[in-house]
């Protein structure tokens, strides 16, 4: 049995940037990945301003960059109670968010993973890909058992990371307990090609009808689009002609640009799946730390996973690189800024699909109320700066009862 400094099961954008950082310092990394081939699975392709500056103090920014990382740098929101050209005269500049950053950086999931995990491999880190992990042990002598080329494997580890995503293996052997709270609406998600008619440095959110959309350029004429419906049409794009009928839906009168995402060409696969918030009381046992979703996640309405481990592994790395007794490192730090920053953005993302993904006509006067109150108080968006600057950017008092209940409407 080999022992490492750590094994890091997960080779996704957490578990590969993890090994990277921790390998490029000296330190022994395994890193066991499931699969051989990362595959478009209609996830992380948004990093905000404030995960690209996380990026940054990681050292892997220039890398992603050189691996086609695409910045994003206006946002428009569009309503079915607003003229487009009203909302367009609106357009917010993505890069005074975070100083050095000019906006919101865009890259394929599947390179972002390959990118990182090759990184690791390069600074040292033992990467091995079609794993199977037959066992786990927690505790001050971590250890896994694992499958790999017809052979099996047992490793310690001074510390075992869990980076294996939402169902983590890792999670379930430390006893960690996981919290989650109710789906608000159904997303989809689909990479469209040949969509040239839309801006590439254009990012856009907007709601008609039934259908909550949003619009992230990838480059090249590739867009990453998602589409919003409310929890009673779990059919609504599915079958055959499923991705047909999801980018005719994007055919709005409130984006007249939009009709370049509806005439595009599905360039991966339409996947569906609930939005909802999941959160760890403490993302850390003993011998074990938990990154990325595998210690809670955001709802995708705000699109902050990526950004949210980005965070997750400067501040464990910074942990682990300040001191050499890991017996006696204590993740309380950790815990504790993690909990209030995923405090700050489930409220966020909570208060933003009630404005965006819900479809009645009080959720559309809700939506013109606050178009028409916002222009005279912009205040009433400050909760959705957290989403972009950070959460601990904004002050405590946007993420209260009273802040929802001026945003909707509903003050006493």
């Amino acid at each position: 049995m080999r022992t490492h400094d750590l094994i890091i099961a997960g080779g996704g954008i957490g578990g590969s940037s993890l090994a990277a950082v921790m390998a490029r310092a000296g330190r022994s990394v395994l890193l066991l990945e499931r699969s051989e081939v990362f595959e478009d699975r209609v996830r992380g392709e948004w990093i905000a301003p404030w995960g690209v500056a996380e990026v940054k103090r990681v050292g892997l920014y220039d890398l992603l960059i050189g691996a086609g990382g695409h910045h994003l740098t206006r946002h428009v929101t569009y309503d079915e109670s607003v003229d487009p050209a009203a909302a367009e005269s609106a357009t917010l500049p993505l890069g005074i968010f975070k100083e050095g950053v000019p906006g919101p950086l865009c890259i394929g999931h599947p390179r972002h993973c390959q990118t990182l995990i090759e990184a690791a491999a390069a600074a040292g880190a033992d990467v091995r890909r079609g794993v199977t992990v037959s066992g786990l042990e927690a505790g001050p002598s971590p250890r896994v058992s694992f499958e790999h080329a017809g052979e099996t494997f047992e490793a310690g580890a001074r510390l075992l990371v869990g980076a294996d995503g939402r169902i983590s293996k890792v999670r379930e052997a430390a006893g960690i307990a996981l919290h989650q709270d109710r789906p608000h609406h159904w997303f989809a998600g689909l990479l469209v090609d040949d969509a040239g008619g839309w801006s590439e440095d254009l990012q856009a959110i907007g709601t008609e009808g039934d259908f909550g959309f949003l619009a992230f350029p990838q480059g090249g004429g590739k867009v990453r689009v998602y589409g919003g419906y409310a929890l009673n049409q779990p059919g609504r794009f599915k079958g055959e002609e499923g991705a047909k009928r999801f980018l005719e839906a994007f055919a709005v009168n409130c984006s007249p640009a939009n009709q370049a995402l509806a005439a595009g060409r599905p360039a991966g696969p339409l996947l569906s799946y609930f939005n909802n918030d999941s959160w760890t009381d403490r993302p850390y046992a003993p011998g074990v730390v938990l990154i990325g979703d595998a210690a809670g996640w955001n709802d995708p309405i705000i699109g902050l996973g990526l950004s949210i481990t980005y965070r997750d592994v400067r501040i464990v790395s910074e942990l682990l690189l300040g001191s050499d007794d890991w017996a006696a490192l204590d993740f309380t730090s950790y815990a504790e800024e993690r909990a209030e920053r995923m405090r700050r953005l489930r409220f966020t993302a909570k208060l933003q699909a009630t404005l965006d993904m819900e479809f009645d006509d009080a959720a559309k006067a809700r939506r013109a109320s606050l178009f028409e109150r916002a222009a005279a108080d912009p205040s009433l968006r400050m909760h959705a700066f957290a989403v972009l600057a950070g959460p601990e950017a904004v002050p405590e008092t946007m993420f209260t009862a009273a802040h929802r209940a001026r945003v909707l409407g509903q003050e006493a």
